[in-house]
């Protein structure tokens, strides 16, 4: 009888895979049920999952459907040994019609496998390591046919962070085994610091990063603990849910740590049983806590220790609901947190959980960091003095982004002009969303005005403002909050996402600029005495050519019938150019031979952000179908100014003479040519560097989504011919001095 076998994107399905959670009892009854639901949609016999175990340095059989049940944990193979553990140590997937035939085939007797033919496996991939194998059997030989093995590789990604979660408890019970209101100071009533993102924001300060029971123990019993337990459980599957509506590329499992922390009967169940011997709620919660973050703070694993702060927010939640304390939300919803270094992923929890605004104290802050708080919306200002960390939680705060302000329990007078000022803005801002097609200046040059966006969330908002097209897509953003690396799959749908939400105009994909300021610990990165003119971006991809291959293949899938543009970041030669050209027009080559659906005709840009492309911009022009200039970069390596140093922030001068004359270079090669060409980054939304920009012939400028509308305005209030005088004025200058003068600075 014919088993018709479900469609792949059910298969897939991240909303079926997080609904385990709810329904598992404990770590071992989810893989369980992530064997019988891969099975059941496969309509396999036998699902199984080995994960590895660095300590045995084996793969333990840690779940599994249709095999004898008591060989769950017994079976262990060695990388290398049989079809599963040559999936593991090849990264591959493995298909056999008839597996006994394949010499590497290794029988394990009380299993009951004898009678099954048909065998697939594929291993787990946590970035660019294997950590498990995923495989399925069948007794009809020949059973699993190709598509059945993308589909297995694609579930496999899909498992990939749950299982992370799931071996970050497993590893915490190992060690266990093993071993057994006051005001603020005046001075910090009004701080100046350094914006990060915009936005004014009224809210209660709250530490992070800090776990405390708080407040009287009260009279809480064993029962109200177990209603507390059952609220955050619920809460978690919302906060998950309505990220993976809300966040869909970066969503993946963001909560599944905090999620199966609250269900694991050796994190929760040891709570309850503290309770049992007498210890408060409260007590319990905080005992076990500590515990855990001691262990997690001390592991050799930076993955592991990462996850300290879901720890802490467990803690704090479950805190938060067995008080059912109207005024202290289990999320940060009206509040300012305080907070030191963040990871993004750290970031975007904090989107989710409704918190006000971010103060980041001291350290400085990455570009990453601060791109993603304005991609979020969410204002952010950064302040040396760590007395922050000592306010108490609860003080009134006043967060303006725009400047860099601060201020502490601020007064009546102070807060009546919040009010008027937020009034004011949120006008503004139904007014600024009419944008025109096309800005076109006073005397009637039109100039495009694109959007840089880091997240498929932002797609909506750039159609809304009207931007001609997406000048940059900064593809690592979704690797960076996850830390990890995407499977090809995954990325294909984001892709074609954002293809498809810009309704035919132009999105141009950056490649992956990975490394510098923006570090995944899924990576082991050699350590560098300059990150920033280390392994990153373009480099990083050319020497990782599995993980350049994957995003090149997501891409030219994702644009088959669209307009599809790629480019490569931090290109410094035309080597490296045509190095990048020659592996998409193999992952072209591949595709076809496939016959998978794919663009067989991308354009392929350039971007131009080091001084030596600048030398070369004719020729690197000449070799690609459009250039891009990344102002951000390209002022940075120009001048030798680490841009996220706070103590030579003053050095960082977008008008500095060689940039002007570096930006003039660049767009008389790409005129020369007829290519096209366009400018992002900070500099194309500095209103001061407006004229010189379009006096230079600059046409395309992309900028920060909410920048759009300010930047039409500012376009048509100029001149095209006071724009030429004004940089040809601006070009025979050598004093960045008399150039501030001139732009108004």
């Amino acid at each position: 009888m014919s088993r018709p076998k479900d469609n792949v994107a059910l298969v897939c399905d991240i909303g079926e895979l997080a609904g385990l959670f709810e329904k598992s009892a404990h770590i071992e009854d989810f893989l369980r049920n992530a064997t019988s639901i891969v099975a059941y949609h496969m309509k396999a016999a036998v699902c199984s999952i080995y994960l590895y175990d660095p300590g045995e340095q084996a793969l333990v059989l840690t779940a599994n459907q249709g095999l004898n049940p008591g060989s769950v944990g017994r079976v262990r193979l060695k990388p290398g040994e049989g079809l599963v553990g040559t999936a593991f140590s090849g990264q591959r997937p493995i298909r056999e019609a008839d597996a006994a035939r394949n010499p590497l085939f290794k029988f394990i007797p009380g299993t009951d496998e004898e009678r099954y033919k048909a065998f697939l496996a594929v291993p787990i991939m946590r970035g660019l390591s294997p950590v498990g194998v995923l495989a399925a059997q069948d007794p009809a030989p020949g059973y699993f046919d190709e598509n059945d093995a993308r589909a297995l590789q694609s579930i496999a990604a899909q498992l990939a962070s749950a299982i992370e979660s799931a071996e970050l408890l497993m590893s915490l019970r190992h060690h266990r085994a093993e071993a057994s209101a006051a005001a603020a100071p005046p001075e910090l009533r009004c701080v100046k610091g350094a914006h990060v993102s915009d936005g004014l924001v009224y809210g209660r300060a709250a530490i992070f990063g800090i776990f405390e029971a708080q407040g009287q123990p009260g009279p809480f019993t064993a029962d109200d603990f177990r209603r507390a337990l059952a609220r955050t459980e619920v809460q978690l599957a919302e906060l998950q849910r309505s990220m993976e509506e809300r966040l869909a590329d970066v969503a993946s499992m963001i909560f599944s740590a905090h999620l199966l922390m609250v269900k694991d009967s050796q994190f929760s169940g040891q709570m309850i049983e503290l309770i049992r011997g007498g210890l408060s709620p409260q007590a319990a919660i905080a005992k076990v806590v500590g515990e855990y973050v001691r262990l997690l703070s001390s592991n050799n694993n930076a993955r592991l220790r990462e996850k300290v702060q879901d720890v802490r927010d467990v803690g704090r939640r479950l805190v938060q609901n067995l008080r059912e304390d109207p005024g202290a939300a289990a999320d940060y919803q009206g509040q300012i947190v305080i907070a030191g270094e963040l990871l993004a992923s750290d970031i975007v929890k904090l989107s989710a959980q409704r918190a006000e605004g971010l103060l980041l104290i001291g350290g400085g802050v990455t570009a990453h960091v601060s791109i993603l708080a304005r991609s979020l919306q969410m204002p952010a200002v950064i302040v040396e003095d760590r007395r922050f960390f000592s306010l108490p939680m609860g003080l009134p705060v006043l967060l303006d982004g725009d400047h860099g302000t601060v201020y502490i329990e601020p007064g009546e007078e102070m807060l009546a002009k919040y009010r008027d000022l937020r009034a004011a803005r949120s006008e503004a801002e139904k007014l600024a969303v009419a944008c025109p097609d096309e800005a076109t200046t006073a005397d009637g040059t039109r100039v495009g005005v694109w959007a840089n966006i880091n997240l498929l969330s932002e797609v909506e908002v750039a159609r809304k403002m009207n931007a001609g097209g997406i000048g940059l897509y900064r593809s690592e953003f979704p690797f960076l909050v996850r830390n990890d690396f995407l499977s090809e799959e995954e990325q294909r749908r984001i892709y074609r996402k954002i293809l498809d939400g810009m309704g035919g105009r132009p999105v141009l994909f950056r490649t992956l600029d990975i490394g510098g300021d923006k570090m995944m610990t899924e990576i082991p990165w050699v350590q560098e005495a300059n990150p920033a003119l280390g392994l990153r971006a373009i480099r990083f991809s050319l020497r990782n050519k599995k993980s350049f291959v994957q995003q090149m293949r997501a891409l030219l899938r994702a644009g088959a019938g669209a307009d599809l543009r790629v480019m490569f970041p931090m290109i410094s030669s035309i080597e490296e150019f045509i190095g990048a050209k020659d592996m998409i027009a193999e992952c072209i080559g591949d595709l076809k031979a496939e016959r998978v659906p794919h663009n067989a005709t991308p354009k392929v840009g350039v971007m131009i952000e080091v001084p030596s492309a600048v030398e070369v911009a004719a020729e690197l022009a000449a070799a690609a179908d459009f250039v891009s200039i990344g102002s951000n970069d390209l002022v940075q390596y120009m001048l030798a100014v680490d841009r996220t140093n706070e103590h030579i922030s003053d050095l960082y001068l977008c008008h500095h003479p060689a940039v002007l004359r570096a930006l003039k270079r660049v767009a008389d090669a790409c005129i020369g040519l007829n290519k096209p060409f366009s400018l992002c980054g900070e500099v194309a939304a500095d209103l001061k560097m407006l004229p010189f920009l379009l006096g230079i012939g600059i046409r395309t400028l992309s900028v920060e989504v909410r920048q759009i509308p300010t930047l039409h305005q500012a376009i048509s209030a100029l001149r095209i011919d006071e724009a030429n005088r004004i940089a040809n004025d601006l070009l025979r200058m050598s004093r960045t001095k008399d150039i501030a003068a001139l732009l108004g600075i």
